[in-house]
Parts: structure tokens; sequence; C-alpha cells
């Protein structure tokens, strides 16, 4: 395994290390974290590393250079203090975020291959987590075990000598707007390939060791970020692409009793600004996927405590405010293509959906609308990644000729499309292959979902356990914003869980107490890409007050469900306790996004739909405007933010734009 980290980063990692606990007790050393790192990060594809390793240069040069390596841990955790914690100058901040990488190296400590191996693993111990295969499962509960017979294998996926030279219909992504419009063009007669970016991980590859499928799964090892790192971007990038590692929430964008009643209509959005649907039509194409799925709502006992705890303390605080907006808020349990439970594939609430299911029991792309398409004929090449589109010579409208793939090994190859293109690479990559492709005016509007937790302390006697369960189950739809359950297995939950040196620690080992949630709040067409990378701001008058009202509110919901503290994701990682001035807090904390921990999952616009071509990149059949023969069936073609949770709208848009053949003579 290659190390990333040459000898000096390595020493500023362990003396970062060495000042971020200290005056706690480590169950592993220094040098083993550093060794942790290492190995996470030599797992990582692409430029990511290296970045990180020039950080760490700046990091060392602000605590104090050589002095920081020479210094003992007590002085390095005062001059990290000092730095980092108490800053408010935007680069320290964004320096200070290195320390969830400590938190990893640390947390993420996995011995061996196996969870066997990892019985006696002084880590999991210290804060009293119990891997998934050595969990006591009684009369009732689901079985931690494979459900088999329904995975691609690895005779599904093409080698390098078996790319063919000509395919009816290109593909360019797999996961739920790819592997949608794949299956639903390869029903239609036509000879598909699908190309996907990423490798190709079977549920019988993936393992809960997180620094691993992390680094093997997401783009950047999970680290992937905005341009200025206010935001934390999560994507997958395998075959399956983002649903192999979500949590497989499937809402509508609008449902009576799932949906506020006074939430703004997005089909309504999106007719006034030019972008309408047939919403009879797209009624249906949710169907559909729904059917296909065998969406069912998440049941009590996989979510036994942490889903209960927010719907709980929702009706206490929603009857303390006596505000009829929160009153009138679906408080319910999320709908998810786990399953279904009539063929024994329940969700197993191992608590690692983020890390990808082990068990084929989440219906992701690789589970479903690929195999579909395999069965149909199509064909499926991972580790390749489209560079262009190459169009035919003096053509107008524009027609795709093909695409240029860049394979693993760097060699590059031309396949002709006989009928046409479809790009479904994310929100992201969408727009960068369109704009090298010369399509103008891609990857404007991008709208996120911003996710932001808040952890809570829960009274010492009967454990939450929250951890055994699935992460996600429950949520609030109060109409401009969401809360959310969830929860994280020990890697992920470290570099989300707020507090500096002992007090992160403390924090940790007690993890058996801790419920947590987060705040959804929506972010409208606030982004562009620059460079191939986000840029994203977030207005002072607009989403800054919101985050700052949701998160109170999630706040407050945590103390009616009976919190001891809670622990709001502010970089400064502050405890608030019951009585305190919670709306005046927030007021004061939060002064731009660089104070709090923000994230998203779900990606939207750049290549928006509308009928003129001027206001949008693709029109109301999502294909790309001034041309005949390209279309695209990702989030990319949002035409502004839809609020919810964007798997299932993602899979329904490439079913409507798919549905009635748009490559049929």
């Amino acid at each position: 395994m290659r190390k990333p980290f040459n000898p000096l980063q390595a020493a500023i990692l362990k003396a970062f290390a060495e000042g971020l606990f200290h005056g706690a007790d480590m169950a592993i050393s220094s040098d083993q974290v550093v060794a942790n790192i290492q190995r996470q990060f030599g797992l990582i594809e692409g430029k990511k590393p290296g970045e990180i390793g020039l950080i760490l240069y700046v990091l060392c040069l602000v605590l104090g250079g050589p002095f920081f390596l020479w210094f003992g841990p007590s002085w390095r955790a005062r001059r990290i203090e000092k730095r980092l914690q108490r800053t408010q100058n935007d680069m320290m901040q964004d320096l200070a975020r290195i320390r969830s990488i400590i938190y990893a190296g640390y947390y993420g400590h996995w011995e061996g291959v196996s969870e066997d191996d990892n019985r006696a693993n002084p880590v999991l111990q210290q804060i009293g987590y119990t891997l998934p295969a050595h969990r006591a499962r009684g009369g009732g509960e689901v079985p931690i075990a494979l459900f088999s017979g329904r995975d691609l294998t690895h005779k599904d996926i093409l080698e390098p000598d078996q790319i063919p030279a000509a395919a009816d219909v290109i593909v360019i992504g797999s996961g739920a707007g790819g592997a949608v419009a794949a299956a639903t063009l390869a029903g239609h007669g036509h000879d598909v390939l699908i190309v996907e970016a990423g490798p190709h991980y079977p549920s019988t590859r993936i393992t809960h060791e997180e620094r691993r499928m992390t680094s093997r799964l997401f783009i950047d090892g999970g680290i992937q970020t905005s341009r200025d790192n206010d935001i934390v971007v999560f994507q997958g990038r395998c075959v399956g692409g983002s649903t192999v590692i979500n949590n497989g929430i499937c809402l509508r964008v609008k449902q009576t009793g799932l949906t506020h009643p006074q939430a703004d209509d997005v089909f309504a959005d999106w007719a006034e600004l030019g972008a309408p649907v047939d919403e009879a039509r797209f009624v249906s194409s949710y169907e559909a996927v729904e059917h296909r799925l065998g969406v069912e709502q998440a049941e009590l006992k996989s979510g036994r405590n942490n889903g209960p705890h927010l719907l709980d303390g929702w009706q206490g605080y929603a009857a303390s405010t006596g505000d009829q907006k929160d009153i009138a808020s679906p408080a319910t349990w999320f709908s998810k293509n786990y399953g279904p439970r009539s063929i024994g594939a329940d969700c197993a609430y191992c608590g690692y959906c983020n890390t990808g299911c082990p068990y084929a029991r989440k219906q992701g792309m690789a589970q479903s609308y690929l195999l579909d398409a395999r069965k149909r004929g199509a064909n499926i090449l991972a580790d390749a990644e489209v560079r262009k589109i190459v169009w035919r010579d003096g053509n107008e409208p524009r027609r795709a000729e093909g695409v240029e793939v860049c394979l693993s090994d760097g060699t590059r190859r031309f396949v002709k499309a006989r009928k046409g293109v479809v790009v479904a690479a994310g929100a992201l990559a969408s727009s960068n292959i369109l704009d090298r492709s010369g399509i103008r005016n891609t990857g404007e509007d991008i709208s996120l979902n911003i996710a932001c937790p808040v952890v809570a302390l829960m009274p010492d006697g009967a454990p939450m356990r929250a951890w055994d369960e699935d992460q996600m189950t429950t949520y609030v739809d109060r109409g401009d914003f969401l809360l959310e359950s969830h929860f994280q297995p020990p890697m992920s939950m470290s570099t989300l869980m707020p507090g500096w040196f002992g007090d992160h620690a403390r924090r940790m080992r007690n993890y058996n107490r801790m419920a947590s949630a987060g705040v959804l709040v929506p972010a409208d067409r606030q982004g562009r890409l620059k460079g191939g990378r986000l840029r994203f701001k977030l207005c002072d008058d607009v989403e800054l007050p919101l985050l700052r009202r949701a998160l109170s509110a999630l706040s407050k919901v945590h103390f009616a469900a009976g919190a001891e503290e809670v622990y709001p994701a502010v970089a400064r990682g502050h405890a608030l306790r019951p009585g305190d001035d919670i709306d005046g807090y927030f007021e004061q904390a939060i002064r731009e996004a660089d104070d709090v921990t923000l994230s998203s999952s779900h990606p939207h616009g750049g290549n928006g739909r509308n009928a003129d071509p001027a206001k949008g990149v693709v029109d109301l059949d999502c294909r790309v405007h001034e041309t005949d023969n390209v279309l695209v069936t990702d989030a990319s073609v949002f035409p502004s933010c839809i609020r919810v949770n964007a798997q299932l709208t993602t899979m329904a848009m490439a079913h409507y734009a798919t549905a009635g053949d748009p490559f049929a003579l």
C-alpha cells in the first residue's frame, strides 16, 4: 500500500493528533493514527491526497512551524485552541477542518480484514461499539445476513478488450438517472452501453471497514468540497452511483400527508420558470419506480430508538410553540427502497447505509435497474470516464457521433453512438462533460439541500444504542426545512461530532447515549461550476437565517425529547443545555458558512430544463437544446431546488424522459 504523505507530512499529522488528543486517553498510539490515515488516503484516487498534503504544510506554519513539531502535546493543544478553535478567520476555519481527518484516523481504526479480526478492536471497545457480525438478534429481528441472488456479478461488467466499437445508445453514468434510463431504453429494444467512471463493488465485496469503503465508493474519498471548502458534497463513484452509498430514502416532491401543506409546490415553481412537467405523467413515473423498487415505509424495529426520538421530540416541541405551521408538519417514517419485506429482503438495520449495504437488501441500481438493463441486453463498462461527446461534422442541429472514453490505464477510446447519447453522471460531472463537449451555459443555477447535524446526549440509564439501527428512519417536513433522524458508525460519527480535545473524546465515549438528527435546508440556484469545481455561497438574507431557525428548532426538539446536552455542529464545539437562550445562541454563533459544518448529498441543477434555450440547457423532453440525439436524465436537469431528498425524483425524471422512447426512428 502506497503512503501518500511524505515523512514531514506524516510528522505534522502525528503532532496534530497528539495536540487534539491531549488530556484524553488514547486506545491506540498517534503513530497508529498516522498509519491509519496513510492507508485511508492511499486508497483514494485523484488529486485529493496531494491537496491535503499541501494543506498540512500551511497548517504547520500557522501553528508555529518547527516549534509545533518540537514542543510537546500540551503546547500544541494550546496553539491549536488559540489559532484554530477560537478563530473567526476564514482560512483558519478551513484549516481547522483537518481535525476530521485525525478523528477519522483514530475512530476508523481497523485491524486485519474481517469483523472477527476486530472483536478486540481497542477503539471500538473504548466507545462501547459492537460490529454488526457480533450483535445479538432475538426473535422477530431481521438477520444480519446476505440476501442473495440480486446483484450484478463480475461477468456483468465488460473487460477492456470487450468494449464494443459502437452501441445504439451510450448512457454516461450508472446511478439513479443513468440506470433507470438505460433499463427503459433497453426495454425499447435499443442496444445500450452504460459507461461508469467508478469501480464495480458487488454487495459481497462491501465491508464495514469505513475507511476503505469511503475511499473507494465516494468521489474524493468522501471529502469532495465546494471551492471555498465551506460545504462537503457527498457523491458516489461506483457502479450504481450514489444509490450505493445513500440511505434509500424515497420522497416525492409533493404527496398528500407526507409533504407539508404549505410547502412550495415544486411543479408549480418549475412551470413558472418555463419548465413545466405533465404532472399526471410524472406521478405515473413515480409510481413505476416505486413499484419496481418495492418502496415501503421503514419499520419501527429498524429505527426503534433514534427514529421515535425525533418524532416524540417534535410532538412536544410543536405543542409548546402552538404555531399552526409546526402543528401541520408531517412527522413520520421514511419510505425506502429496501426490501421488499414480502420476499424476506427487509433492511438488516446495521447502520452502515452510507458505506454500502453488504447484504444486498437495499435495492440500489446494481440490485434493480442495472439488472433489468442487463437482462434486456445492455452492457456495462466500469472504471471508464467519458471525457466528452464527439459530434458529427456538418450537422445542424448538432448530432452526437459518439463519446471519448478514458480507461483506468490512461488509454482513450472512441465509441460510436448509432442513435444517441444519454448524459447522467450526476449534477456536477454531467455539467463538466457537457462543457467539455462545447455545450453552452452548463453548470449554472446549481441547487443544494444543505444538511447540518445536531447531536444530543440522553440521560444515563437504558442506552440509546442508536448505532444498532437503520441510519435514517424518520423525518419532519416543516415546509421551509426538513428535520431527519440520522446516526453514523464510529468513523463517520467522529467527523461530524462537534467538540475539541477532551470534550470530543468524552462525547465519543458516550456513543451509547447519543441521539442524532440533522436539518435539511434548501439553497436554491446559488451555485455554479468554475474551473470544474462547485462555487456555492449561502445568502445572508435567505439561507443563513433559515439555517439558524432550523438548527434552533432541532435543538429544542432534542430537549423536548429529554436530552441533557445538545451539540450543534458549530466550529467552536459548544454544548447547549436546558434553559439556554437557543435562538440567541445561533444568531451569535452562525454568521457565515465557515462557522458550521455543512454538507450536501443532493446537488441538482446545472443543466436545467426550459422551453427557452436562453434559459436552460435541455428542453422539456430533457434533450440538449440545439442537438437532436443527446439527452440528460439526472438531477442536473432540475430547474430549481426540490427541497427533499433527490433520489426518487431523479429516477422519476429519467423514466419520464425515456418512457416514450426518445430515440425511436
